[in-house]
């Protein structure tokens, strides 16, 4: 090796790091999109998890809000993994955050920062955590803000339970060719098996963006807050003539009620009431969600 090689070894050494940093701030990331930012509750951009980015301009934009509550650590682990593990959907962004109030203690503001440094899958909306207080209100009220400045971020937005879960492809299946304007949809109040139900469940329902931007900006709904949320929800929209585009998934979003494959039908959209982690085992046992696990010499199952 000549003595000017060795010379200019040093410099190499300092100045590979640097262009490598330059590459990581500087180019630009066509995949982003504007996410709460933790600390200042304004906006920043943040990486789509790979496994639901579309390859092309999405045709079909959805926002899913897990409502829930901070010290369920170890619950959105297994509800993280359950969805990045579903086939990616072509065509089609699927947004899934978790949702809930502000936090409480030090350990909460420490551990929750790590999560949203790591997975930037959380929304905590300026609330204090309650159940029939208004934080549905709170959800779909605060998510225009979040995105203002953008015409329409999302063809719907989603409400759902953390202890329901979802197919994905065949939640884009009975979404995809419905109206994107005035639309509520879900499944209807069980007694009540109609096709234009008066209000439907709270394990998960959909509005379209013009109809949240209207709770955004309704008096009526900023002041009828306090009661059973899914049911307020539901009076704004009979009061006011909307969600008028309603749509009843009846049997395809169910309660668990059983452990057999026949519990679990291929059309099945949702199942409800996954409250514990055998409900969950079972669950995701029947779908086959493990399914691509390869033999191994590192681990035996």
């Amino acid at each position: 090796m000549s003595d000017k090689t060795i010379s200019y070894t040093p410099i190499i050494l300092i100045l590979l790091p640097l262009v490598l940093l330059s590459a990581i701030f500087f180019i630009p990331n066509s995949n982003s999109y504007l996410q709460l930012n933790f600390f200042s509750n304004s906006c920043q951009p943040a990486a789509l998890p790979p496994q639901h980015l579309p390859k092309s301009k999405p045709e079909f934009k959805l926002l899913i809000g897990i409502i829930t509550v901070p010290e369920k650590t170890e619950r959105r682990h297994i509800i993280r993994m359950a969805y990045e593990l579903q086939k990616p959907i072509p065509h089609a962004q699927i947004d899934i955050r978790f949702v809930f109030c502000q936090l409480k203690t030090d350990e909460q503001k420490v551990f929750i920062a790590m999560e949203i440094l790591r997975y930037r899958d959380i929304i905590i909306l300026n609330c204090t955590e309650n159940m029939n207080e208004g934080k549905t209100y709170t959800y779909f009220s605060s998510v225009p803000k979040m995105f203002q400045g953008e015409e329409q971020p999302y063809d719907y937005v989603m409400k759902a339970d953390d202890d329901a879960y979802f197919r994905l492809d065949n939640l884009f299946d009975a979404l995809r060719d419905k109206p994107r304007v005035d639309t509520y949809w879900g499944k209807g109040y069980p007694p009540l098996d109609q096709d234009n139900p008066p209000y439907l469940v709270g394990m998960g329902y959909a509005l379209s963006w013009d109809l949240v931007q209207w709770i955004a900006e309704s008096d009526f709904a900023r002041n009828n807050t306090h009661g059973i949320e899914d049911i307020n929800l539901a009076m704004w929209l009979n009061v006011a003539e909307k969600g008028k585009n309603r749509f009843n998934m009846r049997e395809k979003m169910y309660d668990f009620h059983g452990v057999e494959a026949k519990d679990f039908p291929n059309y099945t959209i949702a199942v409800h009431v996954l409250k514990n982690d055998f409900t969950w085992m079972v669950t995701l046992k029947n779908f086959n969600v493990t399914g691509g696990l390869e033999p191994s010499p590192f681990y035996h199952l």
